[in-house]
């Protein structure tokens, strides 16, 4: 009798996130952005001037903002020039692109829109 190995269709959707909402990327991005405000907000207000509420709060924005970067993507549109270079990018790549091209130094680029190589 013949063995046959057949994978059976599910829905493997979701399953790399951790705890539903993180994926890898964006955990990562709001533990750094949460460990930002430990050393930012919690330790210089909490401890020091006894309002670790204060401290505990900065260190939740900045981790809110450390998960919005790494979620969210740049809307289409065509109203800001910006939005429509960068439209349906996720914000953390274009801010990692940023910084790159702050290190470099002396080099040019130009925005070419389409048409003849030639011009």
């Amino acid at each position: 009798m013949a063995r046959y190995a057949y994978t059976i269709p599910r829905n493997t959707r979701g399953e790399g996130r951790i705890l539903l909402i993180f994926t890898k990327k964006s955990f990562l991005w709001t533990i750094a952005f949460a460990a930002i405000g430990l050393f930012v907000g919690y330790l210089p207000v909490g401890v020091i001037l006894k309002h670790p509420f204060i401290g505990i709060a900065i260190t939740l924005v900045l981790a809110l903002i450390g998960f919005l970067i790494a979620t969210l993507k740049v809307p289409n549109s065509t109203n800001f020039e910006i939005f429509r270079k960068t439209g349906g990018e996720n914000i953390d790549e274009i801010l990692i692109r940023a910084i790159n091209f702050k290190k470099q130094r002396n080099k040019i680029y130009l925005y070419h829109k389409g048409g003849d190589d030639n011009e």
